[in-house]
């Protein structure tokens, strides 16, 4: 049953997502910004409900900006998850942008790709993230910087907070953690951390039953005087408060 549940599951996927690059190259251009994001929103919560993954949204991100999102990263189903619960730009690593079907889906989707490797273009990206949050825009980082296990998180990582404080925007905590439905427990299926692999993670994910996706969202906060490190660390504190209230 397992092989006929990610037979199917994959077939349904791979349409959706090529059903998805074909609006983005043939019909994204003649949206509204705002019909670009409803468009992205619709889709994300369809292929979550394709891969049997239930959402569950607990609080209210700021669907309109300007905000930056900061969240915690553990799998690659993170994005998609957080599509679903709302529209945002991510900021991701550049070699996204190249990935066959899914760099075309990630560009019209709005990310804004950065070269981690590169001081200046890690400037780059901060002035363009300024410049979206004085538009209006909802931005999102995941400040770990890589996946963890969803169970502690990896220190965040300040330079991107920056862009913030530069801006004077409010930043919003959200917490991502899989649970499996029948048991209320952390669910480690979707985990794309450490020697997994992605076709490992694909294959619990698109095999597993009754799978949560749990999205829980603080409140917008002011910088209020903290420098970028240190409020890294207290968005780092209030990430982990909030994955933990259950």
């Amino acid at each position: 049953m397992r092989v006929v549940r990610l037979g199917y599951r994959l077939s349904r996927a791979f349409l959706h997502t090529l059903s998805g690059f074909w609006s983005i190259r043939s019909r994204f251009h003649r949206l509204s910004p705002e019909e670009q994001g409803q468009h992205v929103n619709i889709w994300a919560r369809k292929m979550l409900a394709i891969s049997g993954i239930e959402l569950v949204l607990k609080g209210e991100p700021l669907a309109t900006g300007p905000v930056l999102l900061v969240a915690n990263h553990i799998s690659w189903l993170d994005i998609l998850v957080m599509h679903s619960a709302v529209y945002c730009r991510f900021i991701s690593k550049s070699e996204v942008k190249r990935w066959p079907l899914v760099g075309t889906l990630a560009t019209g989707a709005g990310t804004l790709f950065i070269e981690r490797e590169s001081r200046r273009d890690a400037h780059r990206v901060l002035t363009h993230m300024v410049a979206h949050l004085h538009d209006g825009q909802v931005l999102a980082v995941f400040p770990e910087g890589t996946t963890s296990d969803g169970v502690s998180l990896l220190p965040f990582h300040a330079n991107l907070i920056q862009a913030a404080i530069t801006a004077n925007v409010p930043v919003q905590a959200m917490a991502l953690r899989f649970v499996d439905r029948r048991t209320g427990e952390v669910s480690q299926a979707p985990r794309f951390v450490g020697n997994d692999t992605l076709l490992a993670s694909m294959w619990r994910t698109l095999t597993a039953r009754e799978l949560m996706a749990e999205v829980t969202v603080g409140v917008p906060e002011l910088a209020r005087g903290r420098d970028r490190r240190a409020w890294a660390g207290d968005l780092q504190r209030e990430v982990q408060r909030l994955r933990d209230a259950d």
